[in-house]
Protein backbone atom coordinates (compact mmCIF):
# COMPACT_ATOMS: atom_id res chain seq x y z
CA UNK A 1 0.00 0.00 0.00
CA UNK A 2 1.57 3.57 -0.98
CA UNK A 3 2.03 6.18 1.43
CA UNK A 4 -0.12 8.90 1.97
CA UNK A 5 0.28 12.08 0.60
CA UNK A 6 2.64 14.74 2.86
CA UNK A 7 0.27 16.69 3.40
CA UNK A 8 -2.38 14.57 4.66
CA UNK A 9 0.20 13.17 6.55
CA UNK A 10 0.82 17.03 7.76
CA UNK A 11 -3.16 16.61 9.05
CA UNK A 12 -2.72 13.42 10.90
CA UNK A 13 -1.70 12.70 14.33
CA UNK A 14 -0.31 9.03 15.10
CA UNK A 15 -1.49 9.26 19.03
CA UNK A 16 0.86 6.73 21.19
CA UNK A 17 0.49 5.01 24.59
CA UNK A 18 3.77 6.36 25.81
CA UNK A 19 5.09 9.49 26.50
CA UNK A 20 8.82 8.11 24.86
CA UNK A 21 7.39 7.50 21.85
CA UNK A 22 6.90 11.36 20.91
CA UNK A 23 10.77 12.28 22.10
CA UNK A 24 9.75 15.56 23.42
CA UNK A 25 11.91 18.32 25.20
CA UNK A 26 12.02 16.98 28.70
CA UNK A 27 10.66 19.76 30.16
CA UNK A 28 7.43 19.08 28.21
CA UNK A 29 7.03 15.31 30.00
CA UNK A 30 6.36 16.41 33.15
CA UNK A 31 3.26 18.83 31.44
CA UNK A 32 2.43 15.49 29.27
CA UNK A 33 2.49 13.02 32.07
CA UNK A 34 0.94 14.76 34.86
CA UNK A 35 -1.75 12.64 36.82
CA UNK A 36 -3.91 14.74 38.59
CA UNK A 37 -5.56 17.87 37.23
CA UNK A 38 -3.87 20.22 34.96
CA UNK A 39 -5.45 23.18 35.98
CA UNK A 40 -4.26 22.40 39.61
CA UNK A 41 -1.27 22.16 38.38
CA UNK A 42 -0.91 25.19 36.04
CA UNK A 43 -2.31 27.15 39.24
CA UNK A 44 0.58 25.73 41.04
CA UNK A 45 3.11 27.25 38.56
CA UNK A 46 1.57 30.82 38.54
CA UNK A 47 0.12 33.63 40.49
CA UNK A 48 -3.35 34.22 38.27
CA UNK A 49 -4.43 31.45 36.15
CA UNK A 50 -8.10 32.25 33.82
CA UNK A 51 -9.88 30.13 31.49
CA UNK A 52 -10.94 31.98 28.25
CA UNK A 53 -13.51 30.19 26.10
CA UNK A 54 -12.76 30.71 22.55
CA UNK A 55 -16.21 28.93 21.81
CA UNK A 56 -18.67 26.10 22.14
CA UNK A 57 -20.93 24.79 19.82
CA UNK A 58 -21.43 22.10 17.90
CA UNK A 59 -18.94 21.10 15.36
CA UNK A 60 -17.72 17.75 13.00
CA UNK A 61 -15.35 15.86 14.92
CA UNK A 62 -11.57 15.01 13.55
CA UNK A 63 -11.82 11.14 12.37
CA UNK A 64 -9.29 9.94 15.05
CA UNK A 65 -11.84 11.41 17.58
CA UNK A 66 -15.15 9.64 16.14
CA UNK A 67 -13.20 6.37 16.99
CA UNK A 68 -11.85 7.30 20.52
CA UNK A 69 -15.57 8.18 20.95
CA UNK A 70 -17.06 5.54 19.42
CA UNK A 71 -18.63 6.92 16.65
CA UNK A 72 -18.26 4.74 12.90
CA UNK A 73 -17.33 7.87 11.20
CA UNK A 74 -16.62 11.82 11.52
CA UNK A 75 -20.19 13.38 12.85
CA UNK A 76 -21.27 16.19 14.89
CA UNK A 77 -20.09 16.82 18.50
CA UNK A 78 -20.70 19.24 21.25
CA UNK A 79 -17.17 21.34 20.77
CA UNK A 80 -15.14 23.56 23.38
CA UNK A 81 -12.27 25.41 22.63
CA UNK A 82 -10.20 27.27 25.12
CA UNK A 83 -6.93 28.32 26.39
CA UNK A 84 -5.80 28.32 29.30
CA UNK A 85 -4.11 31.18 30.79
CA UNK A 86 -1.39 31.72 33.46
CA UNK A 87 -0.12 35.30 34.18
CA UNK A 88 -2.56 36.16 31.17
CA UNK A 89 0.24 34.41 29.30
CA UNK A 90 -1.54 31.20 26.97
CA UNK A 91 -0.15 27.88 27.95
CA UNK A 92 -2.76 24.86 26.95
CA UNK A 93 -4.95 25.00 23.93
CA UNK A 94 -7.83 23.13 25.43
CA UNK A 95 -10.08 21.19 22.72
CA UNK A 96 -12.81 18.97 24.19
CA UNK A 97 -15.87 16.91 22.12
CA UNK A 98 -18.88 15.11 23.71
CA UNK A 99 -21.42 13.05 21.16
CA UNK A 100 -24.69 14.36 20.45
CA UNK A 101 -25.75 11.46 21.99
CA UNK A 102 -24.74 12.50 25.22
CA UNK A 103 -27.25 13.39 27.96
CA UNK A 104 -27.45 16.47 30.36
CA UNK A 105 -27.58 13.71 33.16
CA UNK A 106 -24.48 12.18 31.63
CA UNK A 107 -22.48 15.38 31.72
CA UNK A 108 -25.14 18.23 33.66
CA UNK A 109 -22.15 21.03 33.79
CA UNK A 110 -20.89 20.88 30.01
CA UNK A 111 -23.23 23.27 28.75
CA UNK A 112 -23.10 25.81 30.96
CA UNK A 113 -19.41 25.58 31.78
CA UNK A 114 -18.54 28.98 30.26
CA UNK A 115 -15.54 30.73 31.43
CA UNK A 116 -14.77 27.84 34.56
CA UNK A 117 -11.68 24.75 34.04
CA UNK A 118 -13.62 21.57 32.76
CA UNK A 119 -10.89 19.76 34.48
CA UNK A 120 -11.93 21.21 37.92
CA UNK A 121 -15.40 19.44 37.12
CA UNK A 122 -14.01 16.05 35.94
CA UNK A 123 -11.96 15.25 38.76
CA UNK A 124 -14.36 16.79 41.63
CA UNK A 125 -16.95 14.55 40.52
CA UNK A 126 -16.78 10.55 41.70
CA UNK A 127 -19.31 9.52 38.89
CA UNK A 128 -16.20 10.49 36.37
CA UNK A 129 -13.85 7.53 34.89
CA UNK A 130 -10.98 8.92 33.48
CA UNK A 131 -9.39 6.49 30.86
CA UNK A 132 -5.57 6.30 29.73
CA UNK A 133 -3.24 9.41 28.84
CA UNK A 134 -2.73 9.15 25.04
CA UNK A 135 0.49 11.66 23.14
CA UNK A 136 1.12 13.05 19.86
CA UNK A 137 3.46 15.58 18.45
CA UNK A 138 1.43 17.54 16.31
CA UNK A 139 2.88 19.15 12.58
CA UNK A 140 1.78 22.59 11.24
CA UNK A 141 -1.09 21.28 9.41
CA UNK A 142 -2.76 19.49 11.83
CA UNK A 143 -6.39 20.98 12.44
CA UNK A 144 -5.77 21.72 16.08
CA UNK A 145 -2.41 23.21 15.57
CA UNK A 146 -3.89 25.91 13.05
CA UNK A 147 -6.69 26.25 15.57
CA UNK A 148 -4.01 26.88 18.35
CA UNK A 149 -2.26 29.29 15.90
CA UNK A 150 -5.19 31.26 15.04
CA UNK A 151 -6.31 31.44 18.81
CA UNK A 152 -3.05 32.92 19.31
CA UNK A 153 -3.08 35.37 16.47
CA UNK A 154 0.85 37.43 16.40
CA UNK A 155 1.46 36.18 18.91
CA UNK A 156 1.37 32.45 18.04
CA UNK A 157 4.68 30.09 18.75
CA UNK A 158 7.01 30.15 15.97
CA UNK A 159 7.44 26.22 16.56
CA UNK A 160 7.02 23.02 13.65
CA UNK A 161 5.76 20.77 16.29
CA UNK A 162 3.27 20.88 19.00
CA UNK A 163 3.05 18.21 21.86
CA UNK A 164 -0.34 16.96 23.07
CA UNK A 165 -2.06 14.54 25.02
CA UNK A 166 -5.42 12.95 25.00
CA UNK A 167 -8.00 11.63 27.60
CA UNK A 168 -11.24 9.83 27.46
CA UNK A 169 -13.49 10.55 30.26
CA UNK A 170 -17.03 8.85 31.05
CA UNK A 171 -19.77 9.14 33.37
CA UNK A 172 -22.84 7.40 32.95
CA UNK A 173 -23.35 6.31 29.90
CA UNK A 174 -21.56 9.19 28.29
CA UNK A 175 -18.25 10.04 26.88
CA UNK A 176 -15.99 13.21 26.39
CA UNK A 177 -12.95 13.40 24.98
CA UNK A 178 -10.29 16.13 25.94
CA UNK A 179 -7.28 17.34 23.91
CA UNK A 180 -4.53 19.46 25.73
CA UNK A 181 -1.96 20.99 23.33
CA UNK A 182 1.05 22.21 25.37
CA UNK A 183 2.63 25.90 23.90
CA UNK A 184 5.84 26.70 24.43
CA UNK A 185 5.49 29.26 27.02
CA UNK A 186 4.29 26.28 29.59
CA UNK A 187 8.64 25.80 29.61
CA UNK A 188 8.85 29.18 30.93
CA UNK A 189 6.05 28.34 33.66
CA UNK A 190 8.73 25.07 35.02
CA UNK A 191 12.02 27.83 35.07
CA UNK A 192 9.62 30.61 36.78
CA UNK A 193 8.29 28.17 39.43
CA UNK A 194 12.18 27.03 40.07
CA UNK A 195 13.09 30.49 39.81
CA UNK A 196 11.13 30.55 43.46
CA UNK A 197 12.68 28.28 45.51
Amino acid sequence: MSAPPRSASLRQAQWQPHVLALNAPQGYVPWLTEDGSLTARLKAHSASFRVQCLHQRVERCLSDEAVAIGMHRPGRVWEREVLLRCDNTPAVFAHTVVPMSATAADWPLFSALGERSLGTTLFGDPLVRRGVLEFARLREGHPLARRARAALGPDAPDAHLLYARRCLYQRRRGSLLVTEVFLPAVLELIKTSKNKR
